[in-house]
């Protein structure tokens, strides 16, 4: 297998760095990502990172999150060659709460914070806001309301929708706000959004490790986990070799060609306004609906520069870019998380994670290249 064009050999690991409890199907996905890279790369794999035991080889690193300016000098990360995943100047720009400004009379924003960023995003995100007091987030949430349709409160830190409300009247605003927990606010913050109906979230990213490129344009799908909660199940992506412009040819319709730009545009604006940002794994999820009006919008909900739901399908995508399996230009791969105990992957798929006694998340887990490539 013909490894990328940097074939200085070294040693893949993987590394904590987010702080929250992480379950099993997590870590699980974690390792076996960073596994198949070392193999793709033709680099070792090390296991866990240790700090007092480093490994020989100059490590290359998969965190489990954005890692903050500080934490990448800690590991000594000097730019996008150096992990899976991306680097921030400040915490709390790797969260969704860069994706809107703030309210005209919040008085609490975190260091570092550019309004100019919320005002750069306004034409390719939904109309929303960001908050870090309660305050804030009440006279935010009731100026939403009064233009009319449900909102979405979303707590910066939660992924795959989770942690999410959907409120529709500004009583049910009051209630909700006095339940949140006023430490986490004050900390990470919290977006304030207007819903959509009859909505279709796409995902557009891109991966880039020694030296080669991909490009992605798909959708996302959900389905009622064990519990019968709406959870994330999967994306189904058009990836290409080459930069965001190579996707302009996949993009089929006009809801793709407009997540697209939607992404393109939210990218560039923060490697402007935060120029210390660089990220080797990008990803943006874009939302297009109905508002309460019957208008039609689409909007960048959020960002993800770590190891994310889609990694399974960009590592498939790579191996069968890699492999010769098909040639440079464009495939379809998808990832798939299950809560089925009677679900079975079909043929080729590669599983990276199979445990049906799972007490809560998903039991089967795996990635797939359609066209079923020699």
């Amino acid at each position: 297998m013909p490894s990328p064009t940097n074939r200085c050999r070294r040693a893949v690991v993987t590394v904590c760095a987010g702080g929250q409890p992480r379950s099993d199907h997590e870590r699980a996905s974690q390792a076996w990502v960073a596994r198949r890279l070392a193999e793709l790369a033709g680099w070792e794999y090390a296991g866990e990172y240790d700090p007092a035991h480093p490994p020989a080889l100059r490590p290359y690193f998969v965190p489990d999150d954005t890692l903050t300016a500080a934490q990448a000098a800690r590991l000594g990360i000097a730019g996008e060659d150096d992990l899976f995943g991306g680097v921030v100047p400040h915490a709390f720009i790797a969260s969704k709460v860069i994706t809107h400004g703030l309210p005209r009379e919040c008085a609490s924003a975190p260091e570092g914070w550019r309004a100019e960023l919320g005002e750069r995003l306004r034409p390719v995100v939904l109309d929303g806001f960001s908050a870090f007091c309660p305050h804030s987030a009440g006279s935010a949430g009731r100026e939403l309301l009064a233009r009319g349709g449900a909102i979405r409160l979303k707590p910066a830190q939660a992924r795959g929708g989770q942690g999410q409300q959907r409120v529709e009247h500004p009583d049910h605003l009051e209630q909700a706000v006095a339940a949140l927990d006023l430490l986490q606010l004050q900390q990470h913050g919290m977006v304030l959004e207007q819903d959509l109906v009859e909505a279709t979230t796409c995902s557009v990213g891109q991966v880039r490790i020694a030296g080669l490129v991909l490009s992605y344009l798909g959708t996302q799908q959900q389905a009622p986990d064990r519990e019968g909660l709406e959870v994330y199940t999967g994306s189904r992506l058009q990836v290409v070799t080459g930069g965001y412009e190579a996707l302009e040819a996949v993009a089929g319709d006009a809801l793709q060609r407009e997540a697209l730009d939607c992404a393109r545009r939210y990218d560039a604006a923060v490697a402007e306004v935060h120029p210390g940002f660089y990220a080797s794994r990008r990803n943006y999820d874009v939302i297009a609906g109905r508002d309460a009006r019957g208008r039609w919008r689409c909007g960048v909900l959020e960002q993800s520069w770590r190891l994310g739901g889609a990694s399974p399908a960009e590592v498939v995508a790579l191996d069968a870019f890699l492999s010769g399996r098909v040639p440079r230009g464009a495939l379809t791969a998808s990832c798939h998380e299950s809560h089925d105990l009677a679900h079975r992957p079909p043929p080729h798929a590669q599983v990276h994670f199979h445990d049906p006694f799972a007490r809560r998340g998903p039991v089967l887990k795996y990635a797939v290249v359609h066209g079923n490539p020699p």
